[in-house]
């Protein structure tokens, strides 16, 4: 699959790029570079500009298994079409699509996704009249001349069809590298090949097996089925800008652009909140318009955001330490003994125990013995100001009742400063 050429005779898929319009123009450009007789140069386009590559995870993770590089890649915003088409030497292949955007308006492809304004182009209807064969697993929205030469059919994957005409033309051509290519991309799409996805197809069945028999050492299904749908998914290495346009769909009129997106976490907090016990929050569940997103009436309204916060800390704190590796001694993170002072030493058992009576909240914030919190710990001292006689919470949090609230207004009173009074003392 190192066969590159000129940038002639083009084998592009569809707007979206995902990895079944990759593969399909990648294997279908291989095989015809591969049996062509004439000076044709067929190479490989991808609809994207490069810069939208990474957030196709799939497609750059399968590539990286199959030792493809990036840089081997030729991206829509690399190669003029339109000038090709104007010098009359542009002979265009379309995979896993067959009807070219009259435009993007509004920087939207006819999926929905968003295109940046570097990718803005006046739309590929013109070049129509340039396309010479179309593989296509869609139903056929329009008619085209006899020079084209179309291959159509309602099957689970474009790369099935691609299969199809290996190996009915010539079987001895498909390597390994892209027989698994081939392989993959369909049992991504047909969902493991299983039936009741809806997706597969006795043809998209047939071909995955004969792929099987042709190339033995193709891993399992199931297990390439799974690393795939990982990586779909895999947000690990996206920045906050690309997680948002990785899945993004949007709607245009003449007035505005609607933009939709979609990141995907596991709100793992929820279950946290729910089970919490100290304090118990009393939680039931409130109906909500969207499958992601949780509410809840909070029963103890007396478990503030002070009292959750520490739940919450806690959490955290757990997850990252189930993340990294234990130290020497067995534990997930340091004890507070051992981090350096000021000074760069180690707090010793004395000044650990000196720092904790000068803390009294530090009880709050560490836990007691057996880890749980002790919600009976005086708070800090709050700071006094020039307008209360004494802080309402010097001797812990009052209770929370109309009567309480009014006592501890009653207390406070306002100081008048006279006006020849000195300026130290206002």
């Amino acid at each position: 699959m190192e066969q590159r050429g000129t940038l002639r005779d083009p084998v592009m898929g569809n707007e979206a790029c995902d990895l079944d319009s990759l593969v399909s123009a990648v294997a279908l450009a291989y095989y015809l570079a591969k049996v062509s007789t004439s000076k044709a140069a067929f190479v490989p386009v991808l609809n994207i500009p490069r810069v939208e590559f990474p957030l196709r995870t799939e497609s750059t993770f399968f590539l990286r298994e199959q030792r493809i590089p990036e840089s081997s890649l030729i991206f829509r915003d690399e190669i003029n079409l339109h000038a090709l088409h104007r010098a009359g030497i542009l002979s265009l292949t379309l995979v896993d699509h067959h009807v070219l955007p009259r435009g993007n308006l509004g920087g939207l492809d006819k999926h929905g996704h968003s295109f940046p304004p570097s990718c803005l182009h006046s739309g590929d209807s013109a070049l129509e009249d340039a396309v010479v064969e179309v593989i296509d697993h869609r139903p056929l929205e329009r008619g085209r001349g006899p020079r084209c030469r179309i291959t159509s059919e309602l099957v689970g994957s474009c790369a099935t069809l691609v299969t199809e005409r290996i190996l009915q033309g010539a079987p001895q051509v498909l390597d390994r590298q892209t027989a698994a290519l081939l392989y993959g991309t369909i049992v991504l799409d047909c969902v493991n090949m299983a039936p009741e996805a809806g997706k597969v197809t006795p043809k998209d069945t047939q071909y995955v097996t004969l792929l099987e028999s042709k190339f033995p050492d193709l891993p399992a299904r199931s297990m390439l089925f799974e690393a795939l749908q990982k990586a779909k998914f895999d947000i690990s290495g996206l920045t906050t800008d690309q997680m948002l346009r990785k899945d993004l769909k949007a709607l245009s009129s003449d007035e505005m652009v609607l933009a939709i997106s979609a990141v995907y976490v596991n709100l793992e907090v929820c279950s946290v909140l729910e089970q919490a016990s100290n304090p118990p929050l009393g939680l039931s569940a409130l109906g909500s318009l969207y499958p992601s997103v949780c509410a809840y009436n909070q029963g103890n309204t007396a478990a503030s955001r002070k009292k959750v916060l520490p739940v919450l800390k806690d959490f955290l704190r757990e997850r990252r330490g189930a993340m990294q590796p234990e130290d020497p001694r067995g534990k997930t993170r340091p004890d507070l003994r051992d981090l350096p002072a000021c000074g760069g030493e180690s707090l010793g058992d004395a000044e650990y125990e000196a720092r904790e009576k000068r803390d009294p909240a530090r009880g709050l914030r560490q836990g007691g013995e057996d880890g749980s919190l002790e919600e009976e710990t005086p708070l800090p001292r709050t700071p006094m100001n020039s307008l209360v006689d004494e802080c309402p919470l010097d001797r812990g949090l009052p209770k929370l009742s109309a009567e309480a609230i009014f006592e501890k207004f009653s207390h406070i009173t306002v100081v008048r400063p006279s006006a020849n009074a000195s300026p130290e003392k206002k």
